[in-house]
């Protein structure tokens, strides 16, 4: 018999074991009817998403047509049998959101093939991968992070082109924050709704309240929100009355997707903000705040937004860079997948074709397993708009399109090899189409990109 991994997804004192339909508590098995154990999978998969209550309906009864109540049965029904927390949240006028913080492990299952270098079981690409995950690739820039966080600076910033990798690093340095007993709270933006960004103040507020919500703190923040000062003033004062005062650890404050202010005309103020609390470090030696680390993953070019270089967070603190994978490391992560790449001329050839993109880099590995592709056939997949990397392919050639300029000028240098502007050079390495650091000499970041853009733009 083979031993294959398992993903077993944890919260508070539970484990659901999703390949063999169970739900434990230590080693006592919970008895689910089948809606209940479908519902809790969609929301461990999904947890910190707001689930709307049309989407859950559609999930859970894709082929029939039921009434709202039997949702709301369902819920309820979940809900009593999670005795040990309060795991699912109602989110009035728009539908539930599994709260709880899910940990991913891997349990051991027999299977009754016995494959000589059989692959682990990999996920389907795309999102942060798991902490326990083995497909995770570790790079330099992760030892520099944790060490900054280890050194409680200031400011540590990561920034990388889209899909790289930043969101999977930011959560490996906060949960090695945690077993250093550091406080640990996040944001990440992409979780706000639009209507959260129409104002400093209520973005601020729905910051504050988030953090109010993972440190179980009293009072809220709308509670001591002063109408006289302004949202930064309320924002500063919470923090440093009912975090910093209150707990006596180094804060690690995770920020992601932070690119989602830099179009914001109030961003000055928000960047104002976290760039004064590095300064109090010095201005405030006897203060709380250096015990304060905001760790930060961003991917635009912030001076493109940014012209007060003196209300900046990006030009202070620990500046890392987080590069795709180098050769080594894609023979390595072949390694986890089995070596579907043959050999070393396989890996040469394969990491030439995708630059050592880590998201594409996944997708063309997890096809090779998953449909037993061969490395000629995904190069071939290259020269077509369909296939394996299609939709990234497409969703790049949309989001150029939407910016006319900026898209003109690319086209102008793939056809004419017209010089970019510095501004255009900055945007298209920041959003992973270009990876060269210099305008002289710009590169398009892999074989896949050049053809399909020359195809496109040409």
């Amino acid at each position: 018999m083979k031993v294959t991994s398992c993903q077993v997804y944890v919260f508070g004192p539970y484990s659901l074991i999703c390949a063999e339909g169970k739900l434990c508590v230590g080693s006592e098995e919970i008895k689910l009817r089948p809606k209940l154990f479908d519902l809790l999978r969609i929301f461990v998969e999904r947890r910190g998403q707001v689930l709307d209550k049309e989407e859950l309906i559609k999930l859970l009864w894709p082929d029939s047509i039921v009434e709202e109540s039997n949702l709301t049965v369902t819920i309820n029904g979940l809900r009593n049998v999670l005795t040990h927390g309060q795991y699912i949240e109602t989110v009035a006028r728009r539908g539930y959101r599994f709260t709880a913080e899910v940990e991913i492990l891997y349990d051991n299952v027999l299977t009754s093939e016995p494959l000589a270098d059989s692959p682990l079981i990999p996920q389907s690409p795309g999102g942060a991968l798991p902490l326990q995950s083995p497909f995770y690739i570790s790079r330099p820039t992760d030892d520099e992070f944790f060490k900054a966080i280890s050194r409680q600076d200031s400011i540590v910033l990561v920034r990388g082109a889209r899909q790289v990798g930043k969101t999977s690093l930011l959560a490996r340095g906060l949960q090695k924050a945690r077993n250093h007993n550091a406080t640990v709270m996040l944001v990440d933006f992409q979780q706000f709704s639009a209507s959260t960004f129409e104002s400093a103040d209520k973005l601020l507020l729905a910051i504050a309240e988030s953090i109010a919500y993972q440190l179980d703190l009293t009072p809220e923040p709308h509670e001591v929100w002063k109408d006289y000062l302004s949202a930064g003033i309320n924002l500063e004062r919470y923090l440093r009355r009912e975090v910093l005062s209150q707990k006596h650890t180094p804060v690690v404050w995770g920020i992601d997707e932070i690119d989602r202010l830099f179009n914001l005309t109030y961003a000055s103020e928000i960047f104002g903000l976290f760039r004064s609390w590095h300064n109090l470090r010095a201005l405030d030696p006897q203060g709380p705040w250096h015990r304060l680390t905001l760790a930060i993953a961003y991917a635009t070019e912030a001076h493109l937004f940014i012209t007060d270089l003196n209300q900046s967070p990006f030009n202070v603190g620990t500046r890392l860079a987080l590069e795709d994978f180098t050769l080594d490391q894609v023979s390595e992560l072949n390694q986890c997948y089995g070596k579907s790449l043959q050999n070393d001329a396989e890996v040469a050839e394969f990491h030439k074709f995708l630059g050592g993109h880590p998201y594409l880099t996944q997708c063309g590995l997890y096809e090779m397993v998953k449909n037993n592709t061969s490395l000629s056939a995904i190069l071939e997949m290259g020269k077509k708009d369909d296939g394996v990397f299609g939709d990234h392919l497409k969703r790049m050639l949309v989001s150029l399109q939407q910016e006319q300029a900026l898209f003109e000028e690319l086209r102008c240098y793939l056809v004419s090899n017209e010089k970019l502007s510095e501004n255009a050079f900055s945007r298209l390495r920041s959003s992973g189409i270009l990876s060269s650091d210099s305008t002289e000499e710009p590169r398009v970041r892999c074989e896949l990109y050049s053809a399909y853009l020359e195809r496109h733009l040409g």
